[in-house]
């Protein structure tokens, strides 16, 4: 009976496992085209792009990211005009904990798109684009140098998530024309007589 229990409970873990893994490579896979298409456009690598995604969303299944399809934790600031969602994340008034407000969207490709622009129109992030775009170990560095985040870890946590899913080969984009196949034509029989 208890080796039974034994293969129940490694059973289950499996499972929970699998599913884990499957959520994971779906959500790169979901993603993976956008941060591309966003590292084209800036120069900020794809792998910085999914990994600030992936930890700041928890894969898209964090609050934030249902709720308001913020899947980069990135705040309203003084100039935001558009739709808000209110959290409790690290702003306190009188040693009280308050709910922060963060931007919030239609979609997640709009939070990405948003997530490039706040970094390339912001003079607090300049410093960042001096950063190969295969460079995601200073990228990281630099997004914690910077203050993206007041986690003391933000950039090792950024570089374990991109080693470990391997996600930096998303910054290497073949930008080669996609070759064709050759076209064919047919030729009426009585021509080749």
């Amino acid at each position: 009976m208890r080796q039974q229990a034994g293969y129940a409970t490694l059973l289950l873990l499996f499972i929970t496992l699998s599913v884990s893994a499957n959520h994971v490579d779906e959500y790169i896979q979901n993603y993976k085209d956008i941060a591309q298409r966003e590292m084209q456009r800036s120069d900020i690598p794809a792998s910085i792009i999914l990994a600030q995604s992936i930890h700041e969303s928890a894969w898209g299944k964090g609050e934030l990211a249902v709720e308001s399809k913020n899947h980069f934790g990135i705040k309203c600031k003084d100039y935001w005009q558009g739709p808000t969602y209110y959290i409790e994340d690290d702003d306190y008034i009188n040693g009280q904990l308050i709910k922060s407000c963060f931007r919030s969207y239609e979609g997640v490709e709009s939070s990405y798109i948003d997530h490039t622009d706040f970094l390339l129109e912001s003079e607090r992030y300049l410093s960042l684009f001096n950063y190969d775009k295969t460079d995601y170990k200073n990228w990281a560095k630099g997004l914690k140098k910077c203050g993206y985040a007041t986690d003391p870890n933000y950039a090792a946590k950024l570089i374990r998530i991109i080693e470990t899913h391997q996600l930096y080969i998303f910054d290497e984009i073949n930008e080669r024309p996609i070759a064709m196949e050759a076209p064919k034509f047919f030729i009426p029989a009585q021509f080749l007589k």
